[in-house]
């Protein structure tokens, strides 16, 4: 589990302490998160509810490398990458970082409940609920960046179009609903900061004089 330790630690670093990604990072993140989903195979660890959650965000840095690969393959052609390839590599980016950051959010509570209520909490720290836990986090994502390139669609075929027609009205309430959902991610990102900091001030402080 030291090994498990320091990965989400690589993680906290990259997601939740970093203003921004950077090559160094993000290289490191994908090694680490490569070697996280070699060692999860492992029964003894796979059969633990917060493994699952780490499983799922090793498994979140797969939408980097599809992001990397993208880049990489479009510039091949020496046409440039085009603005919809762009756009599509920079959601999967975003996805990436708002998937990881509350998965992680997700392991710090749960070390908070273990650490603090670890016999009335152990009926929700299941297997199950872990799994559940993550296709909600991913679906929820997933809708967030559908939206995200309807809206970056919308932007490239509607910009001439009469703001008074049905696809100047779309446009316009798509613009809205992304301005939106933009701000309530920037307020959310800020919380996840603030109370994963709480919660790991709360566990190191009450483990110390041990």
């Amino acid at each position: 589990m030291k090994d498990l330790r320091r990965y989400l630690a690589l993680k906290y670093i990259q997601y939740l302490v970093l203003s921004s990604s950077n090559a160094v990072s993000t290289f490191l993140g994908l090694l680490g998160s490569a070697y996280t989903m070699i060692l999860l195979q492992s029964a003894k660890v796979s059969s633990k509810s917060t493994a699952v959650l780490i499983s799922s965000l090793a498994q979140a840095d797969i939408l980097v490398f599809l992001s990397l690969l993208s880049n990489v393959v479009l510039g091949s052609f020496g046409a440039g990458v085009s603005p919809a390839a762009s756009a599509l590599a920079r959601i999967l980016l975003t996805a990436n970082a708002h998937v990881s950051c509350v998965l992680l959010s997700c392991v710090a509570f749960e070390a908070y409940l273990i650490t603090f209520l670890p016999s009335e909490s152990r009926p929700l720290r299941t297997v199950r609920n872990a799994r559940l836990i993550s296709r909600v986090i991913w679906t929820l994502v997933a809708a967030e960046c559908a939206l995200f390139l309807v809206d970056d669609h919308l932007r490239a075929s509607g910009a001439s179009a009469p703001s008074c027609s049905p696809l100047g009205l779309l446009f316009h309430l798509s613009s809205e609903a992304v301005t939106l959902l933009r701000s309530l991610s920037y307020i959310l990102g800020i919380l996840l900061r603030i109370i994963n900091v709480y919660i790991y001030y709360k566990i190191f402080f009450s483990m110390s004089p041990r």
